[in-house]
């Protein structure tokens, strides 16, 4: 398959686009590979693609019970950023910053990031000096940050209620400048393309209905299209993480799966040239390349596998939104959707083996599951291939729970807000 560029651009441009190969293969499962991964969203084709290009192992497939991208990959709101302040995640989240920032380069696939930059708005003294004291810790371990006050963020969002009367009044802000947003779908067809072209075997409409464990080794899995052998397995299936560890034995986890909503309105003229997110309630809202607004808010608050929403949280999160860019009053939505999260016990994602021999697990996500996408896969790899975690997710144990080395990078855990 001929690398993507300007002259065969032109020439299929020529020939009516009818010669484009397809962007990966769709081969039968064989009979045994060196690695299963289970689940084809971004990070288990990350994982994949990292495993083939930094370790050279390509002997791998990728399964997916439905398609590539048709989970929580596409139900996001494609926001990146790395502005976390306890160390386990400064580090994780920015190296999968310089990862995003070399992606379309990397895949030869344009993922269409956008630094455009993120702005968390302070609403209270307090607030300001939680940021001050976020912001420091980043710079100081090279992530960056900048404190923005009253005037600057008015200068930057023109829509925002900047009055001093207002429901929330704003004091300042923090923004981190290559923060941004990138195309969820196209992220997850650069990854399938890029492992495909590295012989990795991508397997859609194949579900995991068990696995073949011996001696306490995971030795294959039991598919929707038969077994399947394996020397390793990774499973990097997000909010189903549960119900398909339950079939490895693994019977309790330190997760919940919540749903979580996201919405999209028509197109408007550009009025919003940056992520913002509101510190005193919970909405991030930015602008598409199409003009439609890109929110979301609080997840549902109670457990569910639904990839569906509910009205009481699209009135939250419309009332959040109105709050803080009043002109949005007539804009109608266009559509909604829902992803399913995984959400860890203190807010931070499990990247680990696991009590079975060579069966390791890739979870907890929560909110930061899309971002975390090229540093996941990276991570992953490297634990799947060695053995032991890399010193970039040394943290992100399974085990911590039970030894009590949480990192709750809030000081809330991933408790869903009821209103």
């Amino acid at each position: 398959m001929s690398r993507y560029s300007i002259f065969n651009l032109v020439g299929n441009a020529l020939s009516g686009h009818k010669n484009w190969k397809e962007a990966w293969r769709s081969p039968e499962p064989k009979p045994s590979y060196d690695i299963v991964i289970v689940g084809g969203g971004g990070h288990g084709l990350a994982t994949a693609y990292y495993l083939a290009k930094e370790h050279g192992l390509t002997n791998i497939a990728v399964i997916e019970k439905g398609w590539i991208g048709g989970g929580n990959m596409g139900r996001n709101t494609t926001i990146v950023r790395s502005n976390y302040m306890l160390p386990e995640n400064t580090h994780f989240y920015e190296w999968g910053m310089k990862l995003w920032e070399t992606m379309s380069q990397d895949l030869n696939y344009n993922v269409m990031f956008s630094q455009r930059g993120v702005i968390n708005l302070a609403h209270t003294p307090g607030q300001m000096d939680a940021f001050a004291r976020r912001g420091n810790a980043m710079r100081l371990a090279g992530v960056d940050a900048e404190l923005l006050d009253r005037d600057e963020i008015a200068r930057r969002c023109p829509g925002l209620d900047m009055s001093p009367n207002a429901r929330f009044p704003i004091v300042g802000g923090m923004c981190q400048p290559r923060g941004g947003t990138a195309r969820h779908d196209a992220v997850a067809w650069g990854y399938a393309r890029g492992a495909d072209l590295r012989g990795v075997d991508i397997i859609e409409n194949c579900e995991v209905t068990g696995f073949k464990i011996d001696g306490g080794k995971v030795v294959g899995v039991e598919t929707s299209r038969g077994d399947i052998l394996a020397k390793k397995v990774g499973v990097a299936v997000a909010g189903h993480t549960s119900q398909v560890m339950q079939m490895a034995g693994i019977e309790r986890l330190p997760i919940e799966s919540h749903l979580l909503q996201a919405f999209v309105s028509e197109p408007v003229k550009p009025l919003i040239d940056t992520v913002v997110t509101f510190g005193a309630g919970h909405l991030y809202i930015s602008q598409s390349n199409k003009g439609g607004l890109v929110f979301g808010g609080d997840m549902d608050g109670y457990n569910s596998f639904a990839q569906r929403g509910n009205i009481p949280v699209i009135e939250d999160v419309a009332s959040c939104a109105m709050t803080m860019f009043p002109n949005l009053g007539k804009i109608r939505l266009l559509r909604h959707w829902g992803g399913i999260m995984d959400m860890s016990m203190d807010g931070t994602p499990i990247i680990s083996k696991t009590p079975v021999e060579n069966l390791f697990l890739n979870g907890g996500w929560c909110y930061g599951g899309f971002k975390a996408t090229p540093a996941s896969g990276w991570c992953f790899a490297h634990t799947i291939a060695t053995g032991e975690p890399h010193e970039l997710n040394a943290g992100f144990t399974l085990d911590r729970f039970e030894k009590g080395y949480t990192i709750d990078e809030k000081g809330v855990g991933p408790v869903p807000r009821l209103h």
